[in-house]
C-alpha cells in the first residue's frame, strides 16, 4: 500500500496540477500584484487546513510577505473534537475578526477541502469585506457532494473570487481494503501543499520577469542568513504579528 499511495497521489497531483493551470497563473498574477504594491499574503484554515498557511510561512526559499492566521481553538493541539465543533459555528469568526490586519490590496487564501463548513466561509467573507481578493482552496468534488452548515448554504466555493480545486475526492481518501472499515490515506494536504508551493513558484518568476525583487527567505541555518533574513523581518514585521 506505501508505493500504490505515492504513485496514486502523485499521479492526482500532476492530473490536479495540469487541469488548474489558468488558476494557478491567475493566482500567481495577483499576488505578483500585491506583493509589489506592499501587500501581504493571509492563509487561513481550520483543523488539519491550517498546516497550508503555515507551510507557507517564515519558509526557506518562500516569500517573506505571507501572513498566516493560526488560531489554537481552530486547530487540533487544543482539542480535536472541540475545535472541529467551533469549526461548524455560524459567526464564529466575529471572536476573532476585529484582531486581524487584513487590507485592500492585501490577498486572502482560505482552504477548506469540504468547503461546507460556516467558519472558512465566514473567514472568506470578512476577508472581502476588508477589501482583500480571495482565493478558495478546496475540493470540487467533496464540495458537490456535501450539504453547506452555512446559515445562507453557501460553499467556500460560491463565495471566492478565485476557486482552486485541490482534486480530493469525497471524503479525502484515496485508498480502499475489503477488510478496512473505510476508505483510507487523505490527499488533500499533499496536493495543496503542492499546489500552493507551486503558485508562489510562478509568481516569484513574474517578479523576476518585470524587474522586481522578490522577498524570499534564506534557511536559517545558513551562515550568511540572519542579516539576509532580518532585513525581510524588519520590512514585514508591523503587519505580520509571527514575525515579531
Amino acid at each position: 500500500m506505501y508505493l500504490q499511495y505515492v504513485q496514486q497521489a502523485a499521479n492526482m497531483l500532476v492530473e490536479t496540477a495540469q487541469k488548474q493551470t489558468k488558476q494557478a497563473d491567475l493566482a500567481a498574477e495577483w499576488i505578483f500584484d500585491f506583493v509589489q504594491k506592499g501587500g501581504v499574503i493571509h492563509g487561513f484554515g481550520c483543523g488539519h487546513s491550517h498546516m497550508l498557511a503555515e507551510e507557507l510561512f517564515y519558509r526557506a526559499g518562500g516569500l517573506a510577505c505571507i501572513c498566516p492566521i493560526l488560531l489554537d481553538e481552530l486547530m487540533l493541539h487544543k482539542g480535536a473534537v472541540h475545535s472541529s465543533m467551533l469549526e461548524r459555528q455560524n459567526s464564529y469568526t466575529d471572536s476573532f475578526v476585529d484582531e486581524l490586519d487584513i487590507r485592500s490590496g492585501d490577498m486572502l487564501i482560505v482552504i477548506s477541502t469540504s468547503g461546507i463548513n460556516p467558519v472558512p466561509v465566514d473567514m472568506l467573507l470578512q476577508g472581502q469585506k476588508a477589501g482583500a481578493k480571495t482565493i478558495a482552496i478546496t475540493s470540487a468534488a467533496y464540495s458537490e457532494n456535501a450539504l453547506s452548515r452555512h446559515k445562507k448554504q453557501i460553499k467556500l466555493g460560491d463565495a471566492a473570487d478565485l476557486v482552486i480545486d485541490n482534486g480530493a475526492p469525497y471524503g479525502d481518501a484515496i485508498l480502499t481494503h475489503e477488510k478496512a472499515p473505510a476508505p483510507f490515506s487523505p490527499v488533500s494536504t499533499v496536493i495543496g501543499v503542492a499546489l500552493l508551493n507551486g503558485i508562489i513558484a510562478a509568481s516569484i518568476e513574474k517578479m523576476i520577469k518585470c524587474g522586481f525583487n522578490p522577498p524570499i527567505f534564506l534557511s536559517g541555518n545558513r551562515p550568511d542568513a540572519d542579516e539576509y533574513n532580518q532585513s525581510l523581518i524588519h520590512q514585514y514585521q508591523q503587519r505580520i504579528p509571527l514575525l515579531r
